[in-house]
């Protein structure tokens, strides 16, 4: 699986599918041109080999793709149906659950993973089939047995050919002696059988109970796909009717162990009621059958019953409903299902009520009662008979059946042991090839040395050719070959790889115990136990293994039934390229004799083999020669090269040595006639003794030792020319199609340690012929390991390709396969193919000859390779430093012959040996990578840059014993990441050097091998010691290095402590420049003076050695070189790096201080126009605000000034662009111009028109309107380009190409809008003149910004941030603003206000009592208000007084209040002090809080409640906090920016009080802000008893707190109380009540008292007729009565009083008298 090849596999077509559900899922899948064209191996080329991530896939037509990626890769989500969107996909939001689960939807992101596998399987052949079906066993996975058609009318397909390849070990539990690692395939091992069907609908899912059953109590893969995982509960579409099988296989661990044997369980998807022909096969070919039943009905009954005459075994499993009796399985016969089906007793299950893991335990013990001896055997070999029997499609057809019948002519004899059959059939391997390599070695070595060649050492080597000339063609071979060279592809791939299959099934049955029943299964044949049925199965099952009927049925293979594929013409491979023209291999000659044909061979094989590869590129392939052999420094070579030179010219030497080299010898060209007409020779073996006979390992077989004596067969044409057959002729050719279809070339033998040059030349020959001539460029990928290293296994998991197993012991040797690179990564790597080499074998046997051999196998595989992958064992053990010698021998070979491969190291564990084995490998790799020779000639840009081994641990399933062992789950990433490597280092070679040929890599190889052969290495090929030396060298240089490194990283620390102590002078140019160089000088010496003490370490390490080593001193010298260099390089780099880091970040840090200054102005300035206008800014506003603080401060930023940097060649280069890709290079002189001094503005000349144009305008005035036109439309466009300078430059950035680029542009349009007559000059002189113009306008702007370029460019990326940040402050500051102005006017100035009016109301009454003394007390007050009424003399005053008595009062009390107000001046004093009492107050609360909170943010409720607290407990102040509970305040900022905002607002506050104060007062308004209203505390000072007379209502006037009897200075007269109507005749109150109105005084009517007895009736006043207040009314009332009696009659509605004629002449005096004396009398 090299190269796509034209044809694939499956040469035929098939129909296509019905349009029918299964069809249309191949479409959703994209699968449907594969229906008729199948997927093929080659086709995971390009699906998994070049992969190199795990892409998920975002389509459901990637999902195929996606499944063999994964699998390919053994993920365990290999399977998965899921699909990543490439965007939200809400086309699914407006349907309903049941549209999204029925069907794909038109988003198609998910489907059933069971019909994604089975389409898949559907769309491949039969080969690909193959390959999926190993990697799923990998997995753990269940693989199809019987594939449905998509056809539903066409019978089902038995894949029996992929399970032919699923090979796997066990150790059944049997006694101790037979506990032996036991080896089958899953196609004809016999064992259990266990098919499992469902009847019925059942609540449990029958896959996962399997899958309990297939793992037991261990963590559960799921091998069996089921409806709990990702997919499954979708519907199938196309997998009803699939049959899976799962492989359970023992480790002998009875504590891990399932089962004690190996067991098949197929699963059987869907209901069996509607596939009863499925059914019917199971129950024949199954050791026992288990039928999951849910309700049933009579169809399912009677395909019940009938399951148990099939069936050997039959296991119910009850799952019914058991409310629906009536259906239960029990109930269909009896309520005794076992009795009366016959059953075995426990053969029934109830599961209803069990879970999956529960029923799963129950299955499993109930088959674990069965094992090992109560189930028959049997193989899928024979159920796949049966199968065609009853009408499905067996897989093996025609084709198949021919192969295979094939392969068994082939191994016939193999059962009398496979040393005998090699013997016989494959005689070429046998010791005379060895020898015959041991003998040229030893000639080559003589004439090495300048010594003649020892004659016995001549004849020796005749007597081998003369043997090897007498071979004939065997049998075997005649029959392999012919196999081979059919035109049916299908078939040869079959023939292939049933050999290979066959070759190790019967080694692995001679491995096995011949007492293990499971592999002989002839001890089970008279078993009583098995039903008379089964007999044909098991007759069918135990067939011999060699017999070919065993293995084929008669069924056709379905892809020959269809029409042949249409031919790629790209890779065509023609039946005519079967042939090779004889012409370029032959020329045949019988007249000299043998003897003579021996002699030339022997002096002309050195150089004529090479020459005769290649006829028709001869002249070629010695060049190529010549300048390998010179690169592998092989002296002998090269002399003889130069005599070849001397002698002739190349064709005619080469014709003559072709004349030489295939000279038939007399003998065999005249005594056998059958031998020249049959197209096939037959030769006849005979036994040559050897001196050191070969010792193949006897027991090893494989296909590559029959495709080895292929190669050996043609080989021989060069000693036996005419025994060459038509057939034997296109053996270069028939290999040719193997290696193109992925079957590897053999290289070198490593069995006999021999190279069949002419062979390989031949097939390189016919590979160049084949692939494009101009796309033939090639790179070497070697894997090189141990042979327990699995180098197979691991070049099979990277790149799908199949080598031979060394584990095998199948063959020892070099192999080689080709891979066609894809276009995308041929670009990167500069290749057009990857010849990927395994070494296979080495180190793998102890024979006497095998150092040497392993030495020689390793030197020419890394001779050969490009990339080196040194693949360490995980079974590293006490062979761990002979292993690893041979590698580092073959590293320090080539190395030594001036070529060095790129190394890889994979390590397959974690395990101390192997890590340490890595270790050494790396170091001696790394220490080889260096380059040698004169370090002038090297490449600086690629010397200094160290190439290093990359280090990947992949822990593969090739160390698993079985397939039962999981894969380790990191193990497709490692493989990823080690695919990811090899192709890096691949990109590294192109970078190293250029890609050659197939004729120069055969030209490689005949260099090495030639060294090899020669030995001319310092280092012998039995030499181990040197190697060890060398490798404990490089751990010592390396701990070495590491030590010198560490040195120099701290060296360099002290350094950058020097660069960054600089601070404010790391400006300044000339001080940086300075320190810098200085630093430089500094570390070179340093290095210097480092490395030199590490040399003079390994010069001493070396003469201490008694090793010869001077051979590597070299390379030693070389790589100290390369380290003090390198080391250098990179100190002066870092240096660099660390100077502008410093002087850009102190830019940075200057450019953020200006940035932040400039912000903080901004933001003050913002804030106070917030907080005037309390408008809120929005983001728009701020970004606008921002952006010119930005473009401010980056236009007068001080940038670091550029050095010398001239753009000229670069708007040069783009202008030359530009004149070329418009087809002006013509005017290219025009260029030169560029960059000097420009004239001052552009002029039109006439050459800028053409000849006619200016004949047209001759008249007119000598062309001067076209040439002004012109002129204007110049103007125009520099006058666009002026303008566009100009926004360039006030733009903060660099020069850039592109401003060039798009000034040409605008040139070009302009003239494309204008209509006129002009040439192509005008344009170019413009073009120059703007450009020089450029370079001029943008010198400056680059001379700016380039050296802060990268500054630039951070700060350009961060602005972003920086807006971020400045809108983040503003809205952080706004919102303490708007905070501190919330508290202010919620708590603080209600505070403030409450602390200075709260007390004034008390100020100003006690101010006015200490002024008026008729506030002084109560009487005195009563006494101001009854002068104040005598003297106003108003009625409308007497009757407020008499009838609102208080109101009366208060109001002459407010009066009093408002008139002192009005006329103090100490209001405004005492405001002012308490106004600066209370702030001074908050101030210290403020301060109080504040203390430790400098820059923090903080909740700011919790403070500020702390502030009211403190002014509280400290201050005495009452505060108002209630507004504080609401989320206003619940927020968290800077405290001290918090408290700067409240401290500014604060004092605002009291200027604005301040001045408030000062004004001009309203009283009214003053009132209203006093909490203690001053009248109503005045007033309750004066307003004394509140009880009143019962008779004329006269106030208590008693001062006295608490008195209980109450008495009034002045009692009033009747006439003034609205009740009395009668005249008053009494003088006293008392006297008037009892002659007037003897009930008038009661509280009550109707009730008549003595008038007399008034204190009995008031006993709470002392109205008596001994007072002399209560014997008459006082002269005031009747002064009042008098004067206004009238008035109050009137008021009162009733007669005027009859007063006495006295009391009408009493003066106002005598009434204030009287006054004066009743209440000083009082």
């Amino acid at each position: 699986m090299s190269v796509k090849l034209s044809k694939r596999l499956s040469s035929k077509k098939k129909k296509p599918p019905k349009n029918n559900a299964q069809a249309e899922v191949l479409n959703k899948l994209g699968l449907e041109a594969f229906w008729t064209t199948p997927l093929d191996p080659t086709s995971m080329l390009d699906i998994s080999t070049w992969t190199l991530e795990n892409q998920a896939p975002l389509d459901l037509k990637d999902l195929p793709h996606a499944f063999l990626q994964r699998l390919w890769l053994l993920s365990p989500d290999a399977r998965s149906p899921s699909c990543k969107p490439q965007h939200d996909t809400p086309n699914n939001a407006n349907k309903s659950p049941k549209e999204i689960i029925n069907g794909f939807g038109e988003s198609q992101c998910a489907i059933n993973p069971l019909d994604l596998v089975t389409a898949v399987f559907m769309s491949a052949n039969t080969f690909l089939q193959q390959e999926m079906t190993v990697r799923m066993m990998q997995c753990q996975f269940a693989v199809p047995l019987v594939l449905p058609n998509i056809d539903p009318e066409e019978p089902s397909h038995f894949l029996l050919w992929p399970l032919r390849s699923v090979v796997s070990q066990w150790r059944s539990h049997f006694s101790d002696k037979n506990r032996k690692v036991h080896e089958g395939d899953l196609a004809s091992t016999h064992m259990p059988v266990v098919s499992c069907v469902k009847l019925g609908h059942c609540s449990v899912s029958k896959s996962q109970v399997l899958n309990n059953v297939m793992n037991g109590l261990r963590s559960p893969h799921e091998t069996f796909l089921h409806r709990g995982i990702d997919g499954g509960q979708l519907p199938r579409r196309l997998s009803n009717g699939l049959v899976e099988i799962g492989w359970y296989l023992p480790t002998g661990d009875t504590t891990r162990d399932i089962f004690p044997v190996p067991v098949v369980i197929s699963n059987l998807r869907g209901d069996a009621s509607t596939q009863e022909k499925y059914v019917s096969l199971l129950c024949q070919v199954s050791s026992a059958v288990v039928v999951f039943c849910g309700n049933l009905r009579d169809k399912e009954k009677q395909l019940l019953a009938s399951c148990k005459n099939m069936a050997s075994k039959l296991i119910l499993i009850d799952l019914s409903d058991t409310e629906r009796n009536e259906n239960r399985v029990v109930g269909f016969v009896d309520q005794n299902l076992e009795l009366d089906m016959g059953l075995p007793r426990g053969s029934v299950l109830q599961g209803g009520a069990l879970s999956e893991e529960e029923l799963g335990t129950r299955l499993c013990d109930t088959l674990k009662d069965l094992l090992p001896d109560k189930l028959k055997l049997v193989t899928l070999e024979a159920a796949a008979k049966l199968a065609e029997e009853q009408g499905f499609n067996v897989d093996e057809g025609v084709s198949c059946k021919k192969a295979m019948a094939t392969v068994e002519e082939v191994l016939k004899g193999l059962d009398e042991g496979s040393a005998q059959f090699r013997e016989k059939q494959l005689p070429l391997q046998g010791p005379l090839w060895s020898k015959l390599a041991e003998t040229e070695k030893k000639e080559r070595k003589q004439r090495k040395e300048g010594k003649e060649i020892d004659p016995r050492l001549q004849k020796e080597k005749k007597d081998i050719l003369v043997e090897l000339s007498s071979y004939k063609m065997t049998p075997a071979m005649r029959i392999f070959t012919n196999a081979l060279f059919t035109t049916d592809k299908v078939e040869r791939t079959c023939f292939l790889s049933w050999m290979k299959l066959k070759l190790q099934l019967m080694q692995t049955k001679k491995q096995n115990s011949p007492e293990d029943p499971f592999l002989n299964p002839t001890e089970t044949e008279n078993n009583d136990r098995m039903p008379e049925h089964s007999d044909e199965l098991e007759n069918g099952a135990h067939d011999d293994l060699e017999d070919s009927d065993s293995f084929c049925t008669d069924s056709t293979f379905e892809d020959e039934q269809t029409e042949e594929q249409p031919v790629n013409t790209e890779m065509q491979i023609s039946e005519q390229q079967f042939e090779i023209d004889q012409d370029h291999i032959l020329q045949q000659s019988t007249t000299e004799p043998q003897s003579q044909q021996i002699e030339d061979l022997e002096s002309t094989h050195d150089t004529g083999i090479e020459q005769q590869l290649y006829m028709t590129q001869g002249k070629e392939i010695i060049e190529n020669k010549e300048c390998f052999r010179e690169q592998f420094a092989d002296p002998v070579s090269q002399d003889q090269n130069r005599q070849s030179g001397e002698n002739g010219t190349s064709t005619r030497q080469g014709k003559q040595q072709d004349k030489l080299e295939l000279t038939l010898d007399e003998s065999n060209s005249t005594s056998s006639a059958e031998q020249q007409v049959s197209p096939d020779v037959s030769f006849e073996h005979q036994e040559v003794s050897c001196s050191q006979p070969f010792e193949p390992d006897p027991s090893s077989l494989g296909l590559e030792h029959f495709l080895r004596e292929m190669g050996l067969i043609f080989e021989l044409t060069r000693i036996s020319p005419g025994s060459g057959s038509q057939n034997v002729l296109r053996l270069p050719s028939l290999a040719t199609d193997l290696l193109l279809y992925g079957i590897p070339l053999e290289i070198m033998d490593g069995d006999a340690s021999n190279i069949p040059i002419r062979w390989l030349g031949c097939v390189f020959a016919e590979l160049k012929r084949r692939l494009p001539q101009e796309k033939c460029r090639t790179r070497v990928l070697t894997n090189l390991g141990v042979h327990h290293a699995r180098n197979a296994e691991i070049l099979s998991a990277l790149f799908g390709v199949k080598f031979p197993e060394g584990r095998k012991r199948s063959a020892k040797g070099v192999y080689m396969v080709t891979l066609c690179l894809p276009d995308n990564l041929r670009k990167d790597m500069e290749c057009d193919f990857l010849l990927l080499i395994d070494v296979e074998g080495l180190c793998s046997d102890n024979r006497s000859n095998a150092l040497i051999y392993d030495n020689e196998m390793a030197t020419v595989a890394t001779g050969l390779s490009d990339v080196l992958m040194q693949n360490i064992s995980s079974h590293v053990g006490a062979d761990l430093e002979s292993n690893f010698t041979v590698i580092v021998n073959a590293l320090l070979r080539i190395k030594e012959c001036g070529s060095m491969p790129i190394c890889q190291l994979l390590v397959q564990d974690e395990g101390i040996n192997s890590v340490l084995q890595a270790s050494q490998l790396k170091r001696v790799s790394d220490m080889l990578q260096t380059e040698t020779g004169d370090r002038e000639t090297n490449n600086a840009d690629h010397y200094y840059a160290k190439t290093t081994s990359c280090t990947t641990c992949v822990k593969g399933p090739w160390n698993n014993m079985s397939l039962s062992e999981p894969t380790d789950t990191q193990y497709s990433e490692a493989v990823l990441k080690l695919k990811q490597n090899l192709f890096g280092a691949l990109k590294k070679c192109a970078a190293k050097s250029e890609a050659t040929g197939l004729p120069e890599f055969m030209s490689r190889l005949c260099a090495v091998w030639d060294a090899v052969r020669e030995e001319s290495f310092s280092i012998s090929l039995q030499n181990t010691d040197i190697a060890s030396a060398f490798s404990l060298l490089c751990v010592e240089l390396s701990q070495w290095e590491d030590t010198f490194l560490e040195h120099m990283e701290s060296w360099l620390m002290g350094a950058t402590s020097k660069i960054f102590a600089t601070k404010a002078k790391a400006l300044d140019p000339a001080i940086q420049k300075s320190l810098l160089s200085e630093l430089k000088d500094e570390a070179k010496a340093e290095v210097k003076a480092e490395v030199g003490k590490l040399r003079s370490k390994v010069e001493a390490y070396l003469m201490k050695d008694d090793l010869n080593m001077n051979t590597f001193r070299p390379i030693l010298m070389s790589n100290m070189d390369a380290l003090q260099e390198r080391v250098t390089e990179e100190i002066m780099q870092r240096l660099e790096a660390v100077n502008e880091t410093h002087c850009s970040s102190t830019q940075l840090q200057k450019f953020e201080t200006l940035l932040e200054k400039e912000q903080e102005s901004k933001l003050h300035t913002l804030i106070e126009n917030s907080r005037s206008t309390k408008a809120l800014l929005q983001d728009a506003e701020l970004e606008e605000e921002f952006e010119g603080v930005w473009s401010k401060l980056l236009s007068s930023f001080d940038f670091r000034p550029s050095e010398t940097d001239d753009i000229t060649a670069r708007v040069t280069k783009i202008l030359k662009e530009n004149l070329i890709n418009r087809g002006l290079q013509k005017h290219m002189k025009k260029l030169e111009v560029i960059g000097q001094n420009q004239s001052s503005s552009f002029y039109v000349y006439d050459e800028h028109f053409g000849y006619r144009s200016r004949l047209k305008h001759m008249f007119e005035d000598n062309n001067r309107l076209q040439r002004l036109e012109a002129q204007r439309v110049a103007c125009g466009i520099i006058d666009e380009y002026q303008q566009f300078v100009a926004d360039k430059s006030s733009s903060p950035a660099d020069f850039s190409d592109s401003y060039i680029t798009e000034v040409l542009e605008n040139v070009e349009k302009a003239l494309k809008e204008k209509t006129m007559e002009i040439r192509s000059a005008f344009e170019v002189d413009l073009k120059v003149y703007l450009c020089s113009t450029a370079c001029q306008d943008f010198q400056k702007l680059h001379d700016r910004y380039a050296k802060d370029r990268e500054l630039l460019t951070c700060i350009s990326a961060t602005k972003s941030n920086y807006l971020a940040e400045f809108i983040y402050q503003f809205r952080k500051r706004d919102q303490c603003q708007r905070m501190a102005q919330a508290f202010t006017s919620m708590v603080i100035k209600p505070t403030v206000l409450d602390y200075i009016y709260r007390p004034l109301g008390v100020c100003i009454v006690e101010e006015i009592q200490g002024k008026a003394l008729q506030y002084r007390s109560r009487r005195a007050f009563h006494q101001s208000l009854l002068e104040e009424l005598i003297k106003e003399d108003c009625f409308e005053s007497f009757l407020e007084y008499l009838q609102s008595y208080d109101s009366f009062r208060l109001r002459k009390v407010q009066e009093t209040v408002v008139t002192h107000l009005s006329e103090s001046t100490n209001l405004d004093k005492w405001r002012q002090l308490r106004l600066g009492e209370i702030v001074g107050k908050f101030a210290a609360a403020v301060s109080k809080t504040a203390e430790g909170t400098n820059g923090v943010l903080s909740d700011a409720k919790p403070l500020l409640e702390r502030v009211c607290l403190t002014l509280e407990t400290d201050g005495d102040v009452d505060v108002t906090r209630a507004s504080l509970d609401g989320p206003l305040f619940s927020i968290t900022t800077e405290w001290d920016r918090f408290i700067t905002c409240l401290m500014e607002l604060l004092a605002a506050m009291r200027l604005d009080l301040a001045h408030e104060f000062a004004q001009n007062m309203d009283v009214t308004q003053f009132l209203q802000c006093l909490p203690i209203q001053p009248h109503d505390s005045l007033f309750n000072r004066v307003r004394g008893c509140e009880k009143q007379c019962p008779l004329c209502r006269a106030p208590c006037e008693l001062e006295e707190m608490g008195h209980e009897v109450h008495r009034a200075v002045l009692h009033r007269p009747k006439g003034m109380l609205p009740h009395s109507s009668c005249s008053l005749s009494s003088t006293s109150c008392c006297g008037s009540i009892t002659k007037c109105n003897p009930g008038e005084g009661k509280d009550t009517d109707d009730t008549s008292v003595e008038c007399r007895d008034l204190s009995s009736l008031y006993p709470d006043w002392s109205i008596s007729p001994e007072d002399p207040s209560s014997q008459m009314p006082s002269v005031y009332w009747r002064y009042v009565l008098a004067r206004f009696n009238e008035r109050f009659a009137r008021e009162y509605k009733q007669e005027p009083a009859k007063i006495p004629e006295h009391w009408k002449t009493i003066t106002r005096e005598e009434a204030l008298n009287s006054l004066n004396e009743a209440f000083l009398s009082d």
